[in-house]
């Protein structure tokens, strides 16, 4: 069984004092956690904080981005080999965020994809489609798509190395959250993408949810069999919430 992976993405959020209780309260719960593995992604100024916050716990460090380039004159870029040597293990990639805000293309994710594996770092790939997108029952074309351009352009072989986190755009931050039927119905779409180009990476890889997911509605999404976890936005940034979700991945994986 893949074990759940609950990762929370704290987006442009916090401030020294705020982000030092929360690292505080998120290790403090976290021994309580026996089945899920537990992530953070602070922003940029944070990490180093982070990093000796979780020293010693099983809380695990992650950034939100990362440059295509190890090093050179990329004035506000922030390189892997930088993440990973303030600790990190994950670094999000593809956020509906960056493509839709920044431009972020699929060649673009992709060489970020290889960049985080050259520095050691454990990609976290997201995907997912629009309001209009799904409206249009564009879902399997976006998606596909999203997940076809990686394996063009890197192999199934980069899917071994990541993470999958579905995003649908149309549930992030707006309050709305896909039935677990309907992420399911994605997920297990995604699965079975993989798997026509490697049943055992496709059996291997963790897909996590990433729209909405909070401690009301965790359980049910959790226990579908291909939500392997969850990519959490504003549930993260309040410690009892997240690992009321964590806990919930404990639960789901019993």
């Amino acid at each position: 069984m893949r074990q759940p992976l609950i990762a929370g993405n704290w987006k442009m959020n916090g401030t020294k004092a705020s982000v030092e209780r929360l690292l505080a309260d998120v290790v403090a719960g976290a021994g309580a956690i026996q089945r899920s593995e537990v992530a953070v992604c602070p922003p940029y100024p944070f990490l180093q904080m982070a990093a000796q916050a979780l020293a010693g716990s099983s809380v695990r460090l992650g950034a939100q981005n990362l440059s295509t380039e190890a090093s050179g004159a990329f004035t506000g870029e922030v390189a892997g080999p930088m993440l990973a040597e303030f600790g990190c293990k994950y670094v999000i990639v593809g956020h509906s965020e960056r493509r839709a805000m920044y431009g972020e293309d699929d060649a673009l994710v992709a060489k970020k994809l290889a960049a985080a594996h050259a520095a050691g770092l454990t990609a976290i790939l997201c995907v997912g489609e629009t309001l209009e997108e799904r409206e249009r029952g564009d879902m399997e074309k976006v998606v596909g798509g999203q997940i076809d351009a990686i394996i063009q352009i890197s192999g199934i072989g980069a899917f071994d190395v990541l993470e999958v986190a579905y995003e649908p755009v149309w549930a992030i931050g707006t309050g709305k959250t896909a039935t677990p039927a309907q992420a399911q119905e994605v997920h297990a779409f995604i699965r079975n993408r993989l798997a026509g180009h490697s049943a055992p990476i496709a059996a291997k890889t963790r897909i996590l949810y990433g729209g909405s997911m909070k401690a009301s509605n965790a359980l049910e999404l959790l226990s579908q069999p291909d939500i392997d976890g969850g990519l959490i936005g504003g549930a993260a940034l309040v410690a009892a919430d997240f690992l009321a979700i964590a806990k919930a991945g404990d639960t789901a994986a019993q």
